[in-house]
């Protein structure tokens, strides 16, 4: 049969003309028969077009694929997208869809992270931020929620009360330490047992919400009880969340592995060679150095251990006072003592003590550190930032109520009060500034900070444990609340460990 080109034009669509643009396409519109139309019903002056090839997800520009990647798990884009085709990788570096995504897990509510670093690892940053909140966030972040979460915590840190002495070390000694200080008993230091356990009397445990322990990503555990009193800090071990040191008012440190058995296992209980216990006095901070445990104490000693030899004791370092914490920075050893000083060992010189720094009035009750600085707080109610370089007081920071513990990222310094309030320091320009305080529910003595860039959590004596996005007003995802003061909290490679009043630890580990 013969074909007249003529009748030919008349029946076939103009090119182009019902083509999608590749924006537009979707998995519905791709297949649906609105999309064919009869050549029949066309006008007769539409011409003729071959036909159009199928289009799929990397026929889209850029942009487009990122909008659409921004709406997929963080661990898909990273890990998944990039097995489907190489051209995915691209996707890993749009910093400003990063950037989006941080936002929208907050809603627009406020500022994260609360520093941005030149070299910023934004991928890494969303997919911890969006696991915290998909472990521990009970329902969805809704804006309102949010909203009400950051403007509580900056005014009611403006509006909280303060009695008179708890920014001046009410409770503290002031008296001779000669003749205290050598003794191995910390009852004997006449020291308010309230300000050491946290308790604040003046303040009762604000009303919190009881929330289940329980998360479906998270399983949850209490080590074997194996201390006979409270645990003062908790220190994870080799980076994987898998060996965990604690360490008690009975005076002993014990490690243990929380990842083994239904409960965790204890691995063995520190002791010197002819003694039973780790040390003669409650053991108050710890730090790790390499394969060293250091563990600091109030019978005025700071030992350390090698976890790699069975936790055996290779030094022992005598002091003039109670050691109240602990940092660790390359091999350098810095220990915040009673007497006010900071001092700082080589634990690698057979002289161990190489400096001691005296510029706080009260106790050193914190201290982080890294290779330019000292960042240290004091019953005093001052933090000061040492340059390690110039051996000089960098900033002197003086707050309404003295700091009980500190954190340090790398990039943000929180740092936790007396009365439960938290505070943030950062390098900016080369300037350390201090942001405003927060108030993050706390209504005692926070006892215990662990921070990332994109994790912050905080327990305190008022008897709770609480799990924020640390953005530039803290956002509250979780809090659980115990029938005793929670002392200490730890975190590392997904897994928690927090200690409560009653001598246990509880530790949540990802479900296998």
């Amino acid at each position: 049969m013969e074909v007249n080109p003529n009748d030919l034009e008349t029946k076939t669509p103009h090119k182009g003309l019902f083509c999608p643009q590749p924006g537009n396409l979707t998995r519905e519109n791709a297949d649906s028969p609105s999309v064919a139309v009869a050549a029949e019903d066309l006008p007769s002056d539409v011409g003729v077009a071959p036909p159009a090839e199928k289009a799929d997800l990397l026929s889209l520009p850029l942009e487009a694929m990122s909008h659409i990647a921004s709406y997929l798990p963080a661990h898909t884009v990273i890990h998944d997208l990039p097995k489907v085709s190489p051209f995915l990788k691209v996707l890993l570096e749009d910093t400003t869809a990063w950037q989006l995504r941080a936002q929208r897990l907050t809603a627009h509510q406020t500022c994260i992270p609360v520093l941005l670093k030149k070299m910023m690892d934004w991928p890494s940053f969303c997919l911890e931020m969006e696991q915290l909140v998909d472990t521990w966030a009970e329902k969805p972040l809704s804006g309102d929620v949010l909203m009400q979460s950051v403007l509580e915590g900056e005014q009611g840190a403006t509006l909280r009360e303060n009695p008179e002495g708890a920014e001046n070390g009410a409770g503290l000694p002031e008296g001779d330490l000669d003749a205290k200080v050598r003794r191995c008993h910390l009852e004997d230091l006449e020291i308010d047992n309230n300000f050491l356990s946290g308790e604040n009397k003046e303040t009762m445990p604000h009303q919190v919400s009881k929330s289940s322990s329980e998360t479906p990503a998270l399983e949850h555990i209490v080590l074997p009880s194996a201390h006979i009193a409270q645990v003062n800090s908790i220190l994870f071990l080799g980076g994987e969340g898998a060996i965990c040191a604690t360490a008690s008012r009975d005076w002993s440190v014990k490690l243990w592995d929380v990842k083994t058995g239904p409960n965790g296992a204890l691995l063995y209980s520190l002791a010197s060679k002819g003694e039973t216990q780790s040390h003669r006095g409650w053991v108050s901070c710890l730090a790790s150095i390499g394969p060293l445990l250091a563990s600091g104490s109030f019978d005025c000693t700071v030992k350390l251990w090698d976890i790699e030899a069975g936790g055996a004791q290779t030094c022992l370092i005598g002091n003039a006072a109670p050691i109240f914490s602990l940092s660790s920075q390359s091999n350098v050893l810095l220990a915040g003592t009673f007497d006010k000083k900071i001092n700082m060992y080589d634990i690698r010189a057979e002289a161990t003590l190489i400096k001691t720094l005296r510029y706080h009035k009260k106790a050193v009750t914190c201290i982080v550190a890294d290779d330019n600085h000292i960042i240290s707080g004091s019953i005093d109610s001052t933090v000061v930032i040492y340059d390690r370089r110039a051996e000089k007081i960098l900033k002197r920071i003086v707050l309404k109520h003295y700091p009980m513990r500190m954190s340090y990222d790398g990039c943000v310094v929180w740092a936790g009060d007396c009365k439960g309030l938290l505070h943030a320091f950062y390098m900016n320009a080369d300037q350390w500034e201090k942001k405003t305080q927060f108030d993050v529910g706390h209504h005692a003595v926070i006892t215990g900070i662990h921070s990332s860039p994109s994790s912050l959590y905080t327990c305190s004596s008022d008897r709770t444990f609480k799990v924020h996005i640390p953005s530039v007003s803290p956002i509250t995802v979780r809090t659980l609340k115990y029938k005793s003061p929670v002392s200490a909290v730890c975190a590392e490679a997904g897994v928690v460990a927090v200690a409560t009043g009653d001598a246990s630890v509880k530790v949540w580990r990802p479900r296998k």
